[in-house]
């Protein structure tokens, strides 16, 4: 079912880098793309970064790197 859903991108200091997704999303797979940039569009540098996806009641948190 259609839910609203965010995917957001965070630093390593727990701070918002940039906010990929946030919308009512149909049932189904979805997909989104990074390109290193904060919402401000600056370049951000390699390291570890956490990603937030949560979609009605359920939300996820995983690490991931960023290699330039």
């Amino acid at each position: 079912r259609a839910e609203r859903t965010t995917l957001r991108i965070f630093n390593t200091k727990g701070q918002l880098v940039k906010t990929l997704v946030d919308a009512e999303l149909a049932a189904g797979a979805h997909s989104a793309v990074w390109d290193g940039r904060d919402e401000n569009g600056s370049p951000l540098g390699s390291g570890i970064y956490f990603y937030r996806l949560k979609s009605g009641a359920r939300s996820e948190t995983r690490r991931m790197v960023m290699i330039k």
